[in-house]
């Protein structure tokens, strides 16, 4: 009797019983104590969290070409994948819009950077946005090779999109090579889950490094501008989101941000939004979503929906502005939203991209370059922020342009039948 009481109180048999966003949370907390009373000595920890950073990256290429290609020919219907991808565009740049504009709004009210009185010394050089045209024309790649080999997701979601369809309009001969993808894209689904399991390890040795780096004198002087981007966050996905599953949708959103919880942990956690993508097929897939649907949507939000770094910029602009008394006039506003919205379609989603984006958006108004440097001390801890926004951004259209398609699974979604993975055979 002792043995098996002690056995049920083995503390590794209880991890194990853990749901993985548990652990992950469990790793996230233990992280950032140990980083604490660490201190910077914690970077020797770093390399846990590169590690599983790397395997997370390893997927991305693959996975998104594979799970495309699959999406894709799955939908014999050509017209069908014209709407979901206009749909989910629509949505996208609407739902961008708005964040950006809670972020105006929050750095508005809350005004992070008054009474800060800094003086901007003489501008930097930066680089200067590409144009529209060229940004059309770089998507197509000329050596699709070469798009996969530097991880150039826009290129490859474009080839990946033009040879399903080619595969699609061959017939018979293309079936072949179809299987072989789906059969892929099955094995990058599994070793998924294999990686997964690494996830609350590499989750304690990031936390730990940032925690140990930032520490609290970095936090304390910027702390409002953290607090602000963090309430517009959640304002974000669990007031706006929430409302357009419950009122758009007429899904129960508390079905759906349960749903999601494993994707928002590692894109808090990695601060990648394509990092994040093999988790957020699984759970759009697990809320009842079509593998197609999920499969062609998913990949195309972590590259062109960015409500969270959107989100970021309204805050960050005005703290700017504020920071250095530079008035913004009506027009200025109007500038940031347009500017971020269709800069979000080109951002990378990987650590750091936003503040990149950082610097259009306070050219385009004329503000110093100098803010940069401010935000750059705290950008990591924001990017985890705004990347669980836009995780959380691209289930949402997922589900909804899956409801409206009939390619939801509404006894999966409410949890009346319980969702059994697919391996390959």
């Amino acid at each position: 009797m002792s043995t098996s009481s002690t056995s049920g109180m083995n503390p590794w048999r209880l991890w194990n019983r853990l749901p993985l966003w548990q652990k992950i949370l469990a790793g996230m907390v233990i992280g950032i104590i140990t980083g604490g009373i660490i201190g910077p000595d914690a970077i020797v920890l770093k390399p846990i969290g590169t590690i599983f950073v790397n395997a997370i990256k390893m997927l991305i290429v693959p996975l998104v070409f594979c799970s495309l290609i699959v999406g894709v020919t799955s939908m014999q219907d050509t017209g069908k994948m014209g709407r979901l991808g206009l749909k989910s565009i629509v949505f996208y740049l609407l739902t961008t819009a708005i964040a950006i504009s809670i972020g105006l709004a929050l750095g508005h009210f809350l005004a992070p950077g008054e009474g800060m009185n800094l003086i901007a010394k003489e501008q930097e050089a930066v680089k200067e946005a590409p144009s529209l045209v060229n940004t059309l024309v770089s998507i197509i790649p000329n050596n699709p090779v070469k798009a996969m080999a530097t991880g150039n997701i826009l290129q490859i979601i474009v080839f990946a999109l033009a040879l399903g369809i080619s595969l699609n309009l061959i017939g018979d001969h293309g079936k072949p090579a179809i299987a072989i993808f789906t059969s892929l894209a099955e094995a990058m689904y599994k070793l998924t889950g294999l990686v997964m399991v690494f996830a609350p390890y590499g989750v304690f040795g990031l936390m730990a490094w940032v925690s140990g780096a930032y520490g609290m004198d970095v936090l304390l002087p910027l702390i409002k501008v953290i607090a602000a981007v963090y309430i517009g966050c959640l304002l974000h996905v669990y007031g706006f989101y929430g409302a357009v599953i419950a009122l758009i949708g007429r899904l129960n959103p508390m079905r759906f941000f349960s749903g999601i919880v494993d994707a928002q942990a590692i894109a808090f956690t990695t601060s990648s939004s394509a990092g994040s993508l093999p988790v957020s097929l699984r759970c759009s897939q697990r809320l009842g979503a079509s593998r197609g649907t999920s499969s062609f949507i998913l990949p195309l939000g972590a590259t062109i929906n960015m409500d969270g770094t959107a989100l970021y910029q309204g805050v960050t602009a005005l703290f700017v502005a504020q920071a250095f008394g530079v008035p913004l006039t009506p027009g200025d506003y109007a500038t940031i939203i347009a500017t971020a919205t269709l800069a979000s379609i080109g951002t990378a989603g990987v650590p750091g991209a936003g503040l990149i984006m950082l610097t259009l958006v306070l050219t385009t108004v004329g503000l110093p370059m100098e803010g940069v440097a401010l935000i750059a001390g705290i950008d990591r801890l924001l990017d985890m922020a705004r990347t669980m926004v836009n995780v959380s951004g691209d289930l949402m259209v997922t589900t909804l342009v899956a409801k409206s398609e009939g390619e939801l699974d509404t006894e999966l979604y409410n949890g009346t039948r319980k969702f059994v993975e697919t391996t390959p055979s």
